[in-house]
């Protein structure tokens, strides 16, 4: 069967408005409980900004998950039940939003990756905390190393795993995790602009949407695109003109969603017989990797800590060579949509 475009749809709108709505209230919390980014060296805005963005995307998730979980299991119980279902009604949605045989798929597919779902929520939120806390209380990068690593190491116990034709459980966990912090920490450096991290973070997302979605991997097409969506509904707060951050729980959030999508769908397979294929997560993450990789190596190079902030990336140098903030940060958003589209070939 052909999945049905409008179960795709839900996904990305029910995650846009969730967070588009959701992130004014968040906003007025961390106002008043003065989570917010100080005006400071490195800088450029002149009062203090609510990292209210991370808040607001995990809520957008949080809800879009739970509300598609409870159509798909109300879908599924009146198609059993032999009554009308309400859920294949809907107006304006051709045959319907759910059709039986699309209610079972995705009840299949809730059942068979039911304990990937939740590692991977809870990890999420984990990810999310551990942000919260360094804003809150700027950890030392040996504890929030060491945090990240613990997640990534419980996410991987839970099956999502990467394997690169490599038959062993021991370089499955290793790459995994390293897998995981790596693309944790390059959306969270790359989030040194407006607009950057979220509408790199949405690109990419969109990008694992639907090359999930041609390999017929609804469920994790699905999910990507509530990831997009949530994203896309925070970046009008913060771009061009932020009104809210991320921060740092909300960068943790993106890299480390971005991260699992990548290794949750199967881009190499018995029916997708292309071991070029494995390159696309790497097609589509390329921006991010390739910034982190080249300010690592210059501060290795000048004895800095790697961890140490500069102004050395990518969005930095544009903005030397004369170009605007925003207009940088959208010529990198052109950039990774180009090279990730590359995936596709």
């Amino acid at each position: 069967m052909t999945f049905p475009f409008n179960v795709y749809l839900l996904a990305f709108v029910s995650a846009f408005l969730a967070a588009l709505i959701s992130l004014p209230a968040w906003r007025r919390w961390c106002n008043r409980t003065g989570l917010v980014d100080d005006p400071g060296h490195r800088k450029i805005h002149d009062q203090p900004i609510a990292l209210a963005g991370g808040f607001a995307v995990l809520t957008a998730l949080a809800l879009a998950l739970i509300g598609g979980i409870v159509a798909v299991s109300v879908s599924t119980y009146f198609w059993g039940s032999g009554l009308p279902n309400p859920m294949s009604q809907a107006p304006g949605m051709g045959r319907g939003l759910l059709d039986a045989e699309t209610s079972d798929l995705l009840q299949y597919g809730l059942r068979r990756r039911a304990a990937q779902l939740v590692a991977i929520f809870l990890g999420a939120a984990a990810m999310f905390f551990l942000g919260w806390l360094d804003d809150k209380h700027e950890l030392k990068p040996a504890v929030k190393f060491s945090g990240q690593l613990f997640i990534a190491a419980l996410v991987a116990a839970s099956g999502v795993r990467i394997t690169l034709f490599v038959p062993s459980v021991l370089f499955s966990y290793a790459v995994t995790i390293l897998w995981i912090l790596t693309v944790t920490n390059a959306f969270n450096l790359m989030d040194n602009m407006n607009g950057l991290c979220s509408g790199l973070g949405a690109i990419c997302a969109w990008q694992f949407a639907w090359s999930a979605a041609l390999h017929g991997q609804y469920l994790v097409a699905s999910f990507a695109l509530m990831i997009s969506g949530a994203l896309l509904g925070f970046l009008p707060y913060n771009f061009p003109k932020a009104t809210a951050f991320l921060g740092d729980a909300g960068s943790h959030l993106v890299g480390f969603l971005l991260a699992v999508l990548a290794v949750l769908p199967h881009f190499y397979s018995r029916e997708h017989q292309n071991a070029w294929a494995v390159l696309s997560p790497l097609l589509i993450l390329a921006v991010p990797l390739l910034d982190l990789a080249w300010v690592v190596i210059l501060r290795w190079r000048i004895g800095k800590p790697f961890y140490v902030g500069d102004t050395n990336h990518l969005s930095h140098r544009l903005v030397r060579r004369g170009l605007s903030r925003a207009r940088a940060v959208a010529v990198i958003w052109l950039i990774a949509a180009a090279v990730g589209s590359v995936a596709f070939l």
